[in-house]
């Protein structure tokens, strides 16, 4: 059976996220075992659990925007919500998913690369709100401050793919891809007080 390269990139991705979230769990439950048997809960141990929980949403994250998306699989409201709240809590960055109900997963996929490329020009933090209606995706974010990479955006927003990506950037070379593979084009709105994508 023959894989193109964005079939084998995703599968990669979701190979990498299923073998890392075992082992990083274990580390969770050992930490909880811990506490449990009457260790004194020190900075130590709250730094290894906190470390413990932004690395498994990252991972769940990671495993939505990065590994396989079949047509037909479904992603719950709730477990989207879960994901984005856990992988922002602490931190300056908020976002709102506001789509009702279960998500088509390759949809979602979608979404989550696309928080990835706002979250690159939102260094400062910011809001981010995600809405989809009649098949129409928008996800704007609004800070006092951005900082956007005008090459990664023209690319973004055109038929040429990026290159010369970073690997922090490479969110920039798959959305336009999977957007492809759907049949979607990027809409990219740019304006003082931030950024609107819309598919």
């Amino acid at each position: 059976m023959h894989a193109s390269s964005t079939d084998l990139v995703a599968l990669l991705g979701s190979r990498i996220c299923h073998d890392l979230i075992s082992p990083i769990s274990a580390i969770g439950n050992g930490v909880e075992l811990m506490m449990m048997s009457g260790a004194v809960p020190g900075p130590e141990l709250t730094l290894i659990s906190e470390s413990v929980s932004s690395a498994k949403a990252r991972i769940r994250f990671f495993r939505i925007a990065f590994g396989a998306a079949e047509a037909g699989q479904r992603v719950a409201s709730a477990e989207i919500r879960s994901i984005l709240d856990d992988m922002t809590r602490g931190g300056r960055l908020k976002i709102a998913w506001e789509v009702p109900g279960d998500v088509d997963r390759p949809m979602v996929k979608l979404a989550f690369l696309a928080l990835q490329c706002l979250e690159t020009a939102l260094p400062y933090g910011g809001r981010v709100r995600v809405a989809e209606a009649a098949g129409r995706w928008q996800i704007a974010a609004e800070a006092t401050s951005t900082k956007v990479d005008p090459a990664l955006w023209q690319a973004l927003g055109s038929a040429s793919p990026a290159t010369g990506l970073a690997p922090a950037q490479v969110q920039f070379a798959l959305l336009p891809a999977e957007l492809a593979r759907h049949g979607k084009q990027l809409a990219v709105t740019h304006s003082e007080g931030g950024i609107a994508l819309a598919f």
